[in-house]
C-alpha cells in the first residue's frame, strides 16, 4: 500500500505539471470564450418568477430591484413583513409585475416548505438564497457553544431547507439556484469563527449538489467580501477590526450577481479584486495566517470582549438573547 501511494504522488505531481503548462492555457481560453458568448446570450428575465430569501434589507433587497428592473416577478421572503412590503412596493415601481410577500423564517423547515409551495402557485424559475446572520468574538470566550445554533440554521440549514422543497419545481423548469455565500468561507478571518464555518458548509453543499444535478438546473455561488450592508455597518467593523478594508455597495454588487446568474456562472467573487486574495491565500498561505493574526492582535484582543450578534436589520445584541434575522 505504501507503494502505491509513493507511485501515486510521482504520477500526480507529473500530471500537475503538465496540466499547467498544456491544459491550463486552453482551458482559460475555452473560459475567456464561452464568458464573451454568454455576455451576448444572457438569460431572459420578464416572466420568470425570482424567490428571494433574506429581501427585507441590504443584498436581497437590492436583488429584489434588480430583478424587477428586468422583468421578473417577485416572491419575497423575510421575517419583517413591513419593509417586505416596502420592496415589493418599490419593485413593482421598477418594473415587477407582481410582487408577493411571505413573512417566513429561514431557519424553521416548516416555514421553508410554506414559502416554496406559496411561491410555486405562481410557479419559480430562481431561487435566491440570500438570508445570513452574523456574530463577532472569539470562539474561546463565548460561555455558551449553543448561541452558535442559530447561525448554522439560518445559514446553512436555511439555504438547504429552501433548496429542497424548491428543487422539484425548479427541476422542471430547468431553473437555477443563486447561493449568496461570503469570501469569509475561504479568507477566515478571526472573531467570526461560526460564520466562516456556515459559509464553508453552505458552498461545499451547493458544489457537491451542482454535481449531483448535473445540467438540470443551474447554480451560481457568490462569493461577496464587504458589502454595504447592515451586515457590515460601521459598529460590525470596528467590532471586528475591518474598518480598513473599502465597503463595495449593495447596488453595484446585486446588479453584478443578477448579470452573472443570467449569464449562467458558477462562481462570481464581488469586488473583482478579492479574486486576488484568494490567490494569495492559495499560493502563500503562511504569509496570508500572519497577516490575519497581525489583524487580531491589532483588534485588541481582551478577555472582556463583548459577543455581538447582528443580521441584515443592522441592530447588535448579546448572544444571550435570540438572535434576529430576515
Amino acid at each position: 500500500m505504501d507503494l502505491i501511494h509513493k507511485f501515486l504522488i510521482i504520477v500526480s505531481g507529473i500530471l500537475s505539471v503538465i496540466s499547467c503548462i498544456f491544459v491550463l492555457p486552453i482551458l482559460s481560453l475555452f473560459r475567456i470564450l464561452r464568458f464573451c458568448i454568454r455576455s451576448v446570450l444572457r438569460e431572459k428575465l420578464a416572466g420568470k418568477v425570482v424567490l428571494i430569501t433574506g429581501a427585507s434589507s441590504g443584498i436581497g433587497e437590492h436583488l429584489a430591484y434588480e430583478y424587477a428592473k428586468h422583468g421578473a416577478s417577485l416572491a419575497l421572503v423575510a421575517r419583517r413583513e413591513e419593509l417586505l412590503a416596502t420592496v415589493a412596493g418599490k419593485a413593482k415601481e421598477l418594473g415587477a409585475p407582481e410582487a408577493i410577500v411571505i413573512k417566513a423564517d429561514v431557519s424553521k423547515l416548516q416555514d421553508c416548505k410554506r414559502f416554496v409551495d406559496e411561491t410555486i402557485n405562481h410557479f419559480v424559475d430562481c431561487l435566491v438564497n440570500n438570508a445570513g446572520i452574523i456574530t463577532i468574538g472569539l470562539f474561546e470566550e463565548e460561555g455558551c457553544i449553543t448561541n452558535y445554533t442559530s447561525i448554522m440554521n439560518v445559514n446553512f440549514w436555511g439555504s438547504v431547507n429552501a433548496t429542497h422543497f424548491a428543487l422539484p419545481h425548479l427541476r422542471n423548469c430547468k431553473g437555477r439556484i443563486v447561493v449568496i455565500g461570503s469570501t469569509g468561507g475561504w479568507f477566515n478571518m478571526p472573531g467570526i469563527s461560526v460564520y466562516n464555518a456556515s459559509k464553508v458548509a453552505q458552498q461545499s453543499f451547493f458544489e457537491t449538489l451542482r454535481i449531483e444535478l448535473a445540467s438540470d438546473i443551474g447554480i451560481t455561488i457568490v462569493t461577496p467580501g464587504v458589502v454595504t450592508t447592515p451586515l457590515a455597518s460601521d459598529e460590525v467593523l470596528n467590532e471586528s477590526n475591518l474598518w480598513w478594508i473599502p465597503r463595495y455597495s449593495a447596488e453595484d454588487c446585486a446588479k453584478a450577481i443578477v448579470n452573472s446568474a443570467r449569464r449562467g456562472d458558477e462562481y462570481l467573487t464581488e469586488p473583482a479584486w478579492m479574486q486576488s486574495v484568494f490567490i494569495w491565500v492559495m499560493l502563500f498561505p503562511e504569509i496570508m495566517n500572519i497577516v490575519r493574526r497581525l489583524i487580531l492582535i491589532a483588534s485588541g484582543k481582551t478577555s472582556s470582549q463583548k459577543w455581538k450578534s447582528c443580521n441584515n436589520i443592522g441592530s447588535l445584541e448579546s448572544l444571550n438573547s435570540n438572535p434576529k434575522h430576515d
